[in-house]
């Protein structure tokens, strides 16, 4: 590069970041047109005449970010990184505030939000800050367990949900996983049960959690099922489930008899949903975790620096190391 070209591109870096000047203003201040100095301000960086570096932060965690993204076909993604003096209930905090604003980010007016249940997503509500939209609709995406926690249940997520975006929202009273077909059919196809149904086929926005099937994980539904569930979901090779909706290490769903009998939406449907947050972490929950992207069933993650790179793992990805360990 000769002298001459150096110096303008210097000039035109120092006026932009070190003197706050717009592309326009330098455009005139030069006479230059502004087209011109966004290319130059490129190429200013690609010769190294410009060099920007951001303190106080692992950028690689960005670049992670990017690389999954393009790698899974996500819309969104967040990672949160793990600090040494983590301990469970941090972390957990920290990926529930990340997870709140990305999903207040996604909410406007004339929405309908479907909403499963859990103490992950019950975090997310707990740090979710008040929004004033307009006709904002929440919907559960799945009946209720047997026993757990009432903060924790579809209808008191979206009950809180409709009170912070000033909303209305629509309670389903059934429970999740029925004791046979007949059971099922008779709540999925009752008058009341209809538009909500119907309502799945509309949502602009699902928030769900990703269940594991280690064995190794909590889950105070499981007595839900039976012990022929339990051998069929082994023997069909289950990972995991989101609304209690099993899939196996591709993403695609397992045991037909039990998803007869699942009040729940469908794969399919949640699939077709344009905006879906997933809010899953954690060592047990990397195979479900990597089926879910591989199968592209959710648009947006948030998840943990960890459990991201054992999914990588998992995937036999090996060019995620160079990325993490620059």
């Amino acid at each position: 590069m000769n002298q001459d070209r150096n110096k303008l591109l210097s000039k035109i870096a120092y006026l932009y970041y070190i003197e706050n000047l717009n592309q326009a203003q330098i455009a005139e201040s030069l006479g230059i047109y502004r087209t011109t100095i966004s290319r130059m301000l490129t190429e200013a960086r690609n010769e190294g005449i410009v060099k920007i570096e951001i303190e106080n932060f692992d950028t690689s965690l960005f670049k992670l970010e990017s690389y999954v993204k393009e790698k899974y076909g996500l819309e969104g993604l967040e990672i949160v990184s793990n600090e040494f003096d983590d301990t469970p209930e941090i972390l957990s905090d920290r990926i529930s505030q990340i997870a709140a604003g990305v999903l207040r980010n996604l909410i406007t007016d004339n929405m309908k939000v479907g909403f499963s249940w859990g103490k992950s997503l019950s975090n997310l509500v707990d740090s979710i800050n008040t929004k004033s939209v307009r006709n904002a609709h929440f919907y559960p995406l799945a009946g209720g367990p047997s026993h757990i926690h009432a903060k924790y249940h579809v209808n008191t997520l979206i009950y809180e949900m409709s009170r912070k975006f000033h909303g209305e929202c629509t309670f389903m009273n059934a429970t999740i996983v029925q004791e046979n077909k007949l059971l099922a059919d008779g709540i999925l196809h009752s008058r009341y049960f209809e538009d909500l149904k119907n309502s799945w086929k509309e949502l602009d926005v699902a928030v769900v959690g990703i269940g594991d099937f280690s064995g190794k994980g909590k889950h105070q539904w499981l007595d839900m099922l039976t012990e022929k569930d339990f051998t069929n979901l082994h023997q069909s090779g289950a990972v995991g489930e989101i609304c209690c909706r099993f899939f196996d290490q591709e993403g695609s769903a397992v045991c037909p008899d039990l998803q007869e009998r699942t009040i729940a939406i469908s794969l399919e449907d949640l699939k077709k949903i344009p905006n879906s947050l997933a809010v899953a972490y954690g060592d047990v929950k990397v195979p479900a975790i990597l089926s879910v992207l591989r199968a592209g069933l959710v648009s947006h993650l948030v998840t943990d620096k960890k459990t991201i790179i054992e999914a990588l793992a998992l995937d036999g990805d090996a060019i995620f190391q160079d990325i993490v360990s620059e």
